[in-house]
């Protein structure tokens, strides 16, 4: 059976999603399976997801994917080369998984191939570390390293969706996967775009609609649509930071100027002037405008105070185990192939973690603080322990 991988957030599922699954199934076949994985309750660009991951998994079940796989926090509000690694590493763990189909602004495998490759050389890497000595953004640095290695231009390294899927490339090179990839062209609003464009919006702009009390639901399939309103009905949704700004400050001005040290990254001095930020500032968006300058991208900003808040391990092991986080009734088919195959045990029931070890006990006990804590970003909060009394959604 042929099965695609995707790697998502639906943060929410949008028009452009609906579009990518048509197009691969265009490509593999109709009978194709689907199998994403999914970020959880965090996302890459260091915030909270729009709604919680059950009902984000729901909605993709109800528009065409056939199994959702969780991607871990630690992994999901990471850098880009971790957050790919970790997805794929899932997917290819999962043993069922023959292509991985992801967008791109290029639409052009060989170009992503080529970009892969460069960046995988020896020359590359001496080249980054030249061009982070001049200063500037690490996005810029990376850029003119890898076209130094590669001796030519290489445009698609400026889409946010081409570089992801650059990693993609990379990490299915380093597990020596025999997952094929895929690249459908991404059409529609840019990537951050605050306009629709050809129908199909961004997903910033569906999030910038529901924070403001707004239906976004034209620029969604309607069953997607459906599900955003039942949890805006009950509380659920739109999560924001703006609920509980108190909380992430009142747990960042208890920390140390060494605290922060672990959250980082580059190892640049950047926890100095964190720390600093949080003594001054009287809002989160206060801290992140007095942290920003042209090296430091927002995103890694809001990664690093996210970080912070949950008090993510700086260096978490890996995935212990395949968390499903809901399935159609093809999905269910690939689960029963999956208890055979998959590399990692497969858990549909929290419950069935405590026979995996001590190892996989603690991941999951850290992720249910996690989602306790995201709870509080909520409307109207649920109870805690959420993570140990949901079901995955079965369709």
């Amino acid at each position: 059976m042929i099965t695609a991988g995707i790697v998502a957030e639906y943060n929410p599922f949008h028009l452009g999603h609906q579009y990518q699954l048509t197009a691969l199934r265009r490509t593999l076949g109709e009978d194709c399976a689907v199998v994403a994985v999914m970020s959880g309750n965090y996302v890459q660009r260091g915030d909270f997801a729009l709604l919680p991951k059950h009902l984000r998994a729901e909605m993709a079940l109800r528009c065409g994917v056939d199994l959702v796989l969780e991607l871990p926090t630690v992994c999901a509000m990471a850098t880009a080369e971790t957050f790919a690694r970790g997805a794929v590493g899932i997917l290819q763990a999962a043993g069922v998984v023959t292509h991985l189909c992801f967008g791109s602004e290029c639409g052009d495998l060989a170009q992503l191939e080529a970009a892969a490759a460069c960046l995988e050389g020896e020359d590359y890497q001496i080249a980054l570390g030249a061009a982070l000595k001049q200063g500037g953004s690490f996005a810029a640095a990376r850029q003119r390293a890898a076209e130094t290695a590669a001796g030519r231009p290489l445009p698609c390294l400026e889409g946010p969706n081409n570089n992801l899927g650059i990693e993609y490339l990379r990490a299915l090179r380093r597990f020596d996967s025999p997952i094929q990839p895929v690249t459908v062209r991404r059409v529609g609003a840019a990537h951050d775009s605050r306009e629709p464009s050809a129908e199909i919006a961004s997903a910033s702009l569906l999030r910038r609609l529901t924070l403001a009390g707004e239906d976004a639901g034209a620029w969604m399939p309607p069953e997607a649509a459906k599900v955003l309103r039942r949890a805006a009905e009950t509380g659920l949704a739109p999560a924001s930071l703006a609920n509980c700004e108190r909380a992430v400050l009142a747990v960042l001005r208890r920390m140390n100027e060494e605290d922060f040290r672990s959250y980082d990254g580059g190892g640049e001095g950047l926890y100095h002037r964190f720390y600093q930020a949080v003594g001054r500032a009287e809002t989160v968006e206060a801290l992140l405008a007095d942290c920003k300058t042209r090296r430091y991208a927002m995103s890694r900003l809001r990664r690093m105070l996210m970080a912070a808040y949950l008090g993510l391990e700086p260096q978490p092991p890996a995935p212990p185990y395949l968390r499903v986080l809901g399935a159609t009734e093809q999905g269910r088919v690939l689960l029963r192939r999956m208890k055979k195959e998959a590399a990692l045990p497969v858990v549909t029931k929290p419950a069935g973690v405590r026979k995996l070890g001590r190892a996989a006990e603690d991941f999951l006990r850290r992720e249910s603080r996690y989602t306790d804590l995201y709870a509080l970003a909520c409307p109207a909060p649920p109870p805690p322990g959420a993570e140990f009394t949901t079901d995955p959604v079965m369709l």
